[in-house]
């Protein structure tokens, strides 16, 4: 579809939207909406805190804090730089590779033992997601089925940000790749597929849209969207980093309620909802002055359990402590890989926000 025809679908888009909702960011009132919220009858979502597993010092699974058997988020798969239809993790480690020396296959065997289970990410801030470096559709699909097969995979999850947000051709290439994949899956072990997605306190962006848009058009059967509650910018007098992250998923809603009705796949609020993932950045974020506490995490884990969010992550894994003072990160001023900036217990985000939401995917 011409660039310009596909911007035209996204401004009907977002006409369809204010004709549902009407022009306020507030939620329609009246009893039938809340009925649909609070009448459904679908399971809590699961929780699954994404892990780099690049990052040094390394972070084995088997030292994770678990609450109860959970499915953890793998970050991040991207195109190998040397051979772009080959998946490598961070673009360093082909999958033989990050067996060897990141010893993952071990690891992972022994996490399932334990009775968890993973997802896989692919894409993510600062790699290069396959779709935009491999423009071969038949490679493609190999490279998505080579970690899918080679990690005994249900659920995958797709983190399309930064300028592989706005390549319209590798979105069009990478709905195609999923359709067919799912089609090689048997109707009683289906793959699971995750968007991951920017959004604002106004919802998805722009380039957002069309990523869902074009999957639907597709035939993709989404498990769901999972927003990136957090980055907001310079917060309101009194505002929260829980209040920007409420705003975004009621947002967000809105526009995937349009956008199921437009492609002809009509979904009621309860089903939306289940539809809907979430994941903020704990503790200090990328922008000065956003810090998510857990405060703040409490306060979302409360309003995933109310409207019944299909999915609960973080980011991440990895910055669940406390920084010390021996050189990890900045705290309070900048964010850390490796620690939250923020006084904590270790492992206390993860509890709070996996709390009730430890379902299968």
């Amino acid at each position: 579809m011409p660039l310009s025809e596909r911007r035209g679908k996204v401004l009907i888009t977002l006409l369809a939207i204010l004709t549902l909702t009407g022009c306020g960011s507030a939620p329609p009132d009246g009893p039938g909406r809340e009925a649909e919220i609070t009448q459904s009858t679908l399971r809590p979502g699961w929780f699954g805190g994404y892990l780099d597993i690049t990052l040094f010092p390394v972070l084995p699974l088997q030292d994770l804090p678990l609450q109860g058997a959970v499915t953890t988020v793998l970050s991040f798969i991207s195109s190998d730089p040397a051979r772009p239809c080959e998946p490598a993790w961070g673009g360093f480690y082909d999958l033989d590779r990050a067996s060897d020396k990141l010893d993952l296959d071990s690891q992972l065997d022994a996490f399932r033992a334990a009775g968890n289970d993973i997802a896989v990410s692919f894409g993510g801030q600062r790699g290069t997601e396959l779709a935009a470096a491999c423009t071969d559709g038949d490679a493609l699909v190999r490279a998505y089925t080579s970690v899918i097969s080679r990690y005994g995979l249900d659920t995958v999850d797709l983190d399309i940000e930064g300028a592989g947000a706005a390549d319209h051709t590798a979105v069009e290439r990478r709905a195609a790749a999923i359709v067919r994949l799912q089609a090689e899956r048997p109707p009683d072990d289906p793959l699971r597929v995750w968007l991951t997605l920017p959004a604002s306190r106004e919802g998805l962006t722009p380039a957002a849209v069309i990523s869902v848009e074009t999957m639907l058009e597709s035939g993709v059967d989404l498990a769901g969207v999972n927003i990136m509650t957090m980055n907001f910018g310079a917060l309101a007098p009194g505002e929260t980093m829980l209040d920007a992250a409420v705003a975004a998923a009621e947002a967000t809603h809105r526009t995937l309620a349009a956008m199921y009705a437009t492609a002809g796949r009509p979904i009621d609020a309860a089903a939306l909802w289940n539809k809907i993932g979430l994941t903020p950045m704990i503790g200090v974020n990328d922008v000065e002055g956003n810090v998510f506490t857990l405060a703040d995490a409490e306060g979302l884990n409360s309003f995933a359990l109310e409207r019944g969010i299909g999915r609960m992550s973080m980011w991440s894994l990895n910055r669940d402590a406390a920084c010390n003072s021996a050189g990890q990160g900045q705290t309070y001023s900048s964010a850390a890989s490796d620690c939250s900036g923020v006084d904590q217990e270790p492992g206390m985000f993860g509890e709070v926000l996996a709390n009730a939401m430890t379902n299968p995917p």
